[in-house]
């Protein structure tokens, strides 16, 4: 590949931080992101490397102790996935969970979902539950959404966004679960994790659903 542009420091230091199996991984899944859509820029989100192009929220990748993520951003790039059966729900990210380079999917299929996208975004097509422009989203929450778990949504812009772009039903999902919670510290648990997967677009069950 050739060598690539606008690359991060702060990425460069969380790659020499991750585990000898995950460096190829990472490495080579920046490159592919870098080689399919050359403008793209590196951020650190959440503590682990964000690709962003023409300011919405394009992949993001992370390094585990025993696997790799990588996930790309956008209902409409995730719709093509999800025609193609490649999305995983065994493991965050788009692609499940990354142990070696051949579980990744060929290269070509890999760029050609890059630059599909990066076009989605050129198009004005991309749709994230996540606002990229750094402004804070006006939540519509259900008349029934827990007084705590507003507050923790308040609090956090990015997980904001994805709950006000949720359906009424997925956002009822999440106000039942914190709002079943018999045990303070057990309510208190829940948000935490609900903030997690709502700011990473997730579903209360996408565990157990093929998207």
């Amino acid at each position: 590949m050739n060598p690539v542009k606008n690359l991060n420091p702060a990425v460069d230091a969380y790659i020499s931080g991750i585990r000898p199996f995950a460096e190829p991984i990472i490495s080579h899944l920046r490159e592919l992101v870098h080689q399919g859509c050359p403008d793209v820029e590196e951020t650190m989100k959440w503590s682990r490397p964000f690709f962003e192009y023409r300011g919405a929220i394009f992949a993001n990748m992370s390094a585990f102790k025993e696997h790799c993520s990588f996930g790309f951003w956008g209902e409409e790039i995730g719709a093509v996935l999800r025609e193609a059966k490649v999305l995983r729900a065994d493991g965050m990210g788009s692609l499940g969970r990354i142990t070696s380079l051949e579980d990744l999917p060929a290269d070509k299929l890999m760029l050609g979902w890059i630059r599909q996208a990066a076009a989605f975004i050129d198009s004005g097509q991309y749709t994230s539950p996540v606002a990229a422009r750094r402004k804070v989203a006006k939540i519509k929450p259900l008349s029934k959404t827990p007084p705590e778990l507003l507050a923790a949504l308040q609090k956090n812009k990015q997980a904001a966004a994805a709950f006000s772009a949720f359906s009424p039903s997925c956002q009822r999902e999440y106000a039942e679960w914190i709002a079943e919670a018999k045990r303070p510290e057990t309510r208190d648990k829940r948000i935490v994790t609900a903030i997690e997967w709502i700011t990473e677009g997730k579903q209360r069950n996408w565990k157990y659903q093929d998207c």
